[in-house]
């Protein structure tokens, strides 16, 4: 039997020119907001996406507070890139971690891994790991950033730039929203930024070790999160503005 290919990062069909000018584009984006907003903070999960906006963060000088959320079940290899990412651009980044009463409540209603059970479980772990703590992270903050893009799922396709957050009342940012998978690596390999070791094990995205694995050739590029329920919406709830 033929082992299966996994998905690779993809080749960039752009020029020098076009790159150039989506990264002022993106520079330009970042600028007018902290121009608006007075508290800007960015949640990384140190994947492509996000470490391009870090890297455009640091080009641009702005004043956006970084942070990422230390849900206890990520990859080692997502722990490390903290340290890489702070090191290569001299900035911090903010662990935000859940509270030990929320996981304690959540392993004793369905286990440790008990979101494998079903979608009411697996949220009850986004819940308890990501979506909490996200509220903690934020607040304070009067806008906040994300590396969502509107190719990345069906449930993104109408994805906008500025979105009003009302689940906690504040602005929502998407730099990214109009860039496709292309346009991120090109700028990835262009501007030097470090590229977490699970992208070139086949990784497209990831998130939780238990809930990511690596993706076919072929596979929606969001197939390996969460594989196991059978949904169209690849989404822990962070991003669920109501």
């Amino acid at each position: 039997m033929m082992s299966p290919k996994f998905w690779t990062i993809p080749k960039s069909t752009l020029t020098a020119q076009q790159l150039a000018e989506k990264s002022a584009i993106l520079q330009g984006r970042l600028t007018a907001i902290t121009a608006r907003f007075s508290d800007v903070r960015f949640a990384t999960s140190l994947a492509a996406e996000d470490m391009v906006i870090t890297a455009a963060i640091v080009k641009a000088k702005v004043a956006i507070h970084l942070f990422t959320l230390a849900t206890g079940r990520l990859h080692q290899a997502t722990v490390d890139m903290v340290n890489t990412t702070e090191a290569h651009y001299g900035v911090q980044i903010l662990k935000v971690y859940p509270e030990e009463s929320d996981v304690e409540a959540f392993v004793d209603q369905y286990g440790m891994n008990g979101f494998y059970d079903g979608e009411e479980a697996k949220k009850a772990c986004c819940g308890a790991r990501k979506i909490k703590p996200l509220n903690s992270a934020l607040l304070g903050a009067d806008a906040w950033l994300t590396g969502q893009r509107r190719e990345q799922s069906t449930t993104r396709t109408e994805l906008h730039f500025e979105e009003l957050d009302d689940a906690r009342g504040i602005a929502k940012f998407n730099p990214l929203f109009d860039w496709t998978e292309s346009d991120v690596w090109a700028y990835i390999q262009q501007e030097l930024v470090p590229i977490h070791p699970l992208h070139l094990q086949g990784y497209p995205s990831i998130g939780c070790e238990p809930c990511t694995r690596p993706v076919k050739q072929g596979e929606d590029i969001r197939a390996g999160r969460w594989w196991w329920l059978q949904s169209d919406s690849k989404e822990c709830g962070l991003h669920a503005n109501k």
